[in-house]
């Protein structure tokens, strides 16, 4: 059973991080923006069970939950933290390939996702990750390069400003010409 270590506070208002004692997953990631998709996961079929909460976001040891904005955080919190403290290691878990990068990007033979893919693995995501949330990359046509935001970065107004701006820059020392958008 999960132990919550600590709960904070994420740069998005409508989300926060739930830091366990052991980990959940041993690196994998899960990433659910509805009640549909988090079918077959207990965990998160139980988070989306209770009312205002519109995405689960989870990996190792942190879970990040949020909500629509109209919730009372201390409220919504009492209601949490007993799936959380319910929730069972997953010792067989497949790995979601798709979390990080869509299928289409995963088949690319394209050298610059390749290298932006690194990059954002290295550079980015673990800022993302620290903030409870994440960055799947949908795909790159032409030079427009389609992402989308996890976790508690999906509605935090920092992302699509500031973060997406540094994103792009550090991608146009790969090729000059990309520009990102997220979606």
């Amino acid at each position: 059973m999960a132990k919550i270590k600590e709960i904070e506070r994420t740069p998005n208002p409508d989300a926060m991080r739930f830091v366990l004692a052991e980990p959940l997953t041993n690196g994998t990631t899960r990433s659910f923006e509805n009640a549909a998709e988090a079918e077959g996961d207990e965990l998160a079929s139980a988070l989306f069970a209770i009312d205002n909460v519109i995405n689960v976001y989870y990996v190792d040891k942190y879970i990040t939950v949020t909500q629509d904005g109209k919730a009372v955080w201390s409220e919504l919190l009492r209601k949490l933290a007993p799936p959380i403290r319910e929730a069972e290691a997953i010792t067989h878990e497949e790995d979601d390939t798709d979390v990080h990068l869509s299928k289409e990007v995963q088949g690319s033979d394209d050298p610059r996702l390749q290298e932006i893919t690194k990059m954002l693995d290295e550079q980015v995501r673990p800022y993302l990750l620290a903030d409870g949330g994440g960055l799947k990359v949908l795909g790159l046509e032409q030079n427009r390069l389609k992402v989308h935001y996890q976790g508690a970065c999906g509605t935090c107004p920092t992302a699509t400003t500031g973060t997406l701006y540094a994103i792009e820059s550090m991608v146009k020392r790969i090729d000059p010409e990309i520009q990102v958008v997220s979606v």
